[in-house]
């Protein structure tokens, strides 16, 4: 199984050296993919979630030598939360600050514009734990043979019924469950590994 990534204390610690660019390059890997998904959750287009990430990463980058992590006042990522919200909102402001003045064209860029989130905490919330899945998935991948992964995947994550995956794969169907609960139990564990890091 892979190596887990560093703990993420003593990531915040590293990052404080800008020269870390291995500290940096790990953090990227693990919080860009969160902020841009949680950008386009939040109706960005493709290039606006994408700037709006690098405005994220610069802000972490221009806060870091200042950055005391003490978990008694709270976890970084509810920090980066913060960071987070407020880009998008600045960016839906300036957004409607450009509006045009027609009418015709003051409806279309509205409905251009992304919604208002009925509660952005639960889509964060959302987003990091589909980015953890996905990272969870990277590292268990390796450690199944791949008509293991297969009957997993095609139960679990594609919603296939565990008889047409047995015919399909040639295995029995209890086989097929058997599989799904190993995988399950391995992503279950790296998860929360991955939780506590």
């Amino acid at each position: 199984m892979a190596d887990p990534p560093i703990t993420r204390p003593s990531l915040l610690v590293r990052i404080r050296d800008a020269a870390d660019a291995e500290a940096w390059q790990q953090f990227v890997q693990l919080y860009a993919p969160l902020v841009y998904g949680f950008a386009r959750k939040r109706g960005l287009q493709d290039a606006d979630a994408a700037d709006l990430t690098q405005e994220v990463l610069r802000s972490v980058a221009s806060a870091a030598g200042r950055l005391d992590y003490d978990p008694k006042r709270g976890t970084f990522r509810s920090w980066l939360f913060t960071v987070v919200r407020n880009k998008v909102h600045d960016f839906v402001a300036s957004q409607r600050r450009r509006m045009p003045v027609s009418a015709e064209a003051s409806q279309a860029r509205l409905e251009e514009l992304p919604a208002p989130a009925e509660d952005e905490a639960v889509l964060w919330n959302e987003e990091y734990e589909r980015q953890l899945l996905a990272r969870a998935v990277d590292q268990v991948r390796g450690d199944f043979h791949d008509s293991t992964w297969q009957a997993f995947w095609r139960t679990a994550m594609q919603g296939t019924k565990a008889k047409e995956v047995a015919q399909s794969l040639g295995m029995s169907t209890a086989a097929v469950y058997v599989a799904k609960s190993r995988v399950l139990g391995q992503l279950k564990k790296q998860m929360q590994q991955l939780r506590e890091e």
